[in-house]
């Protein structure tokens, strides 16, 4: 007997702005569910879906990036969906390599709070000086369940994989069309960061003709497949294509791991978490090989997320109990980002002063050990 479903029943939501990262999440869920009405005002279209026993909603950007149709879809699908807790943002980003950060193609990036920043910078929002520009306040950091989440996430991957490659493994299984998200062949698109004032070769679509010469020197890794990093992810309606443009962004900031251009637009509006795979440098070199896979790698981090949240009752509102025998108590973020819990100064674009957030009772946090 099927299941009806509405609206108050989903308590995830995922928001991508291009299809093929819509695709990617789409295809590892459990299940899909029937779509339901469109409600008067929201422009969305929605995927809905489970996996592990969370209710899923799917959003995606309507064929244009950047930070206002990503405020605008978000907004939409808050009003529709009212009874989301958790809130991810899933797509590619362009990685910002450094000695400290050995990022590479395929790689994932999760936002976390740094310094002063919340997990997310707008980098092109602040004063321009004499001699700088001066970036202008903070955005809303990732929920305090999430960022427990990803502190118990990267404690397990000191002695066990991620489930990245695994994921993507048993999607592309499913049919041969998903075959495009499989990793690139190294032989016929290595994996190569060249000096950031190396510009590629005009007209060509690929590095092949690229001088080696001006690649940078790295060491092969001890492991195999794609790697998870968390830190600050920098957002701006600009692609970055210039690896000077980059390095003098990055470290002017100081600590970003990559650029993308969506997340200041929701994180304005309701705390979520952002995760990118990378598909190129940041840089000139900038192709489109690598796109499918990072969006794949990106869907596959999400959902070794998900594995550690438990799932929210239908009926009443709350963390299911006992879904895993290996658990640990962390704040609640059930009801967080609803009703009078939400407690934070200002709204608006990267508001400056400060936040706090409260939560009135315990969940729990499962882990697949």
């Amino acid at each position: 007997m099927s299941q009806d479903y509405n609206y108050e029943d989903y308590n995830v939501a995922v928001i991508t702005a291009l299809d093929y990262e819509m695709s990617a999440f789409r295809y590892m869920l459990d299940k899909e569910h029937p779509t339901l009405p469109t409600k008067e005002g929201d422009t969305n279209m929605y995927i809905l879906g489970e996996y592990n026993g969370h209710n899923i909603v799917i959003a995606c950007l309507p064929g244009n990036q950047g930070k206002g149709a990503a405020g605008i879809a978000s907004t939409n699908l808050n009003r529709t969906f009212p009874c989301v807790a958790w809130r991810f943002l899933i797509g590619i980003g362009g990685a910002v390599p450094s000695f400290e950060h050995d990022i590479r193609l395929g790689d994932v990036v999760i936002s976390m709070p740094e310094g002063v920043h919340g997990g997310v910078v707008q980098y092109d929002f602040g004063k321009d000086l004499e001699d700088e520009f001066n970036i202008k306040g903070f955005l809303v950091p990732p929920p305090t369940l999430l960022r427990n989440v990803v502190q118990v996430m990267k404690s397990n991957h000191l002695l066990q994989d991620n489930k990245v490659d695994e994921f993507i493994s048993l999607m592309t299984k499913k049919s041969k069309r998903l075959s495009i998200f499989k990793r690139p062949s190294e032989s016929l698109q290595p994996d190569i960061l060249y000096a950031a004032d190396y510009l590629h070769i005009a007209g060509e679509r690929t590095c092949a003709n690229c001088n080696k010469s001006r690649a940078v020197s790295r060491e092969d890794r001890d492991v195999e497949g794609s790697m998870i990093h968390y830190g600050l992810i920098a957002s701006g309606d600009r692609v970055v294509k210039s690896g000077t443009k980059r390095d003098k962004v990055a470290q002017r900031i100081g600590g970003v791991l990559c650029f993308e251009m969506e997340a200041a637009g929701i994180a304005t509006e309701l705390p979520c978490i952002v995760i990118r795979g990378i598909s190129d440098y940041s840089d000139s070199h900038k192709n489109d090989v690598w796109h499918y896979y990072a969006a794949a790698a990106a869907a596959a981090a999400g959902k070794e997320m998900l594995s550690y949240l438990t799932p929210i009752n239908r009926s009443s509102g709350t963390a299911t109990s006992g879904a895993s025998s290996s658990s640990q108590k962390v704040p609640s973020a059930v009801d967080s980002w609803m009703g009078s819990r939400n407690e934070f100064s200002g709204v608006g674009i990267q508001q400056t002063g400060s936040g706090t957030i409260s939560f009135g009772r315990d969940a729990t946090i499962s882990g697949r050990y």
